[in-house]
């Protein structure tokens, strides 16, 4: 199963489940797979950035990555976060992810990279070094600094390879309407467009015609509800559903505790077995975690996916 232009749907950002002491915890890896699969996901997505990717040594993330596609066992399609540093460990990576039987990888520009050429010049160098396999660009200039022009994005996609943008940039609604003007136009192939950003977005960027999300919020099962409303016509009731998860989605999407607070919500849920970080990563408080149980509690009474 390999990634193309049709990709849609919601794909799960999943992260890395540790153990209490920081090993890699297979068990929860497992159970996390099956929750995601019972939750209706499209595909899922690890190694990304909320997959603490960069704590993890090459084995480690290679040991990872085939828990993962030995569990998927071909249901979904799988794509791999390889971005790093330099080339050679995203070769390794790549390679390793593909012959395990990952459906694509995805790659995010580096940080520094200075003018347009430059960062098209990267990403070609960088789909070199992922050899064939289909990739995702992240377009997340929030987190690496790396602001992407809709214009740039239909050069790069005269690389058959580039399948899917996952569309992070904030503001970015109007991006994605100008992507699909482009295509429209004749002027750009077509590229699957998944949003991002928590999901905090999600109803607008459906409606400007991504054609899906891929996000890692707690409670998967409304993504997929969400989206499956809106195809079939119904936003109102879709945007009803949003709201009612938006005080957690926007819980989640603190700077710098947004991971910490998502992993406490799926231990909450039963989904993996420890909300563990591994070092450095913060940890929550008492304070924060009464809040989060609170909108939990609240969000239980209104929407009844929510058992916890």
């Amino acid at each position: 199963m390999r990634l193309d232009e049709s990709a849609s749907g919601v794909f799960v950002i999943a992260p890395t489940p540790f153990t209490e002491d920081g090993a890699l915890d297979d068990a929860s890896t497992d159970c996390m797979v099956e929750a995601y699969l019972a939750a209706g996901a499209f595909g899922l997505t690890i190694l990304g950035i909320m997959g603490e990717a960069p704590k993890l040594d090459a084995e480690e993330s290679q040991r990872f990555v085939a828990r993962v596609l030995r569990r998927v066992n071909g249901r979904v399609p799988v794509v791999v976060g390889v971005s790093a540093p330099g080339f050679a460990s995203m070769k390794a990576l790549s390679r390793a992810a593909m012959d395990a039987g990952a459906a694509g990888v995805m790659i995010a520009p580096t940080p520094g990279l200075r003018g347009d050429d430059a960062v098209v010049a990267y990403m070609a160098q960088a789909a070199e070094a992922v050899g064939d396999a289909p990739y995702v660009l992240q377009d997340f200039p929030q987190a690496n600094g790396i602001h992407i022009s809709p214009e740039m994005i239909r050069r790069m996609a005269e690389d058959p390879r580039l399948v899917m943008l996952k569309a992070e940039d904030w503001p970015g609604l109007d991006k994605i309407t100008a992507i699909r003007r482009l295509s429209a136009e004749g002027r750009m192939r077509r590229l699957s467009i998944l949003g991002g950003n928590g999901g905090l977005f999600l109803p607008q960027e459906l409606e400007r015609g991504a054609d899906g999300v891929m996000t890692g919020y707690a409670v998967p099962e409304m993504l997929v509800r969400v989206h499956r409303l809106l195809l079939a016509g119904d936003k109102a009731a879709a945007h009803d559903l949003f709201d009612l998860h938006l005080p957690l989605i926007r819980y989640e999407h603190q700077p710098g505790l947004g991971l910490a607070v998502r992993k406490y919500v799926l231990q909450r849920r039963g989904i993996i077995g420890s909300a563990a970080l591994r070092a450095p990563g913060p940890k929550l408080t008492p304070e924060t975690r009464a809040e989060v149980d609170w909108l939990l509690q609240r969000l239980a009474q209104r929407d009844p996916v929510l058992v916890l």
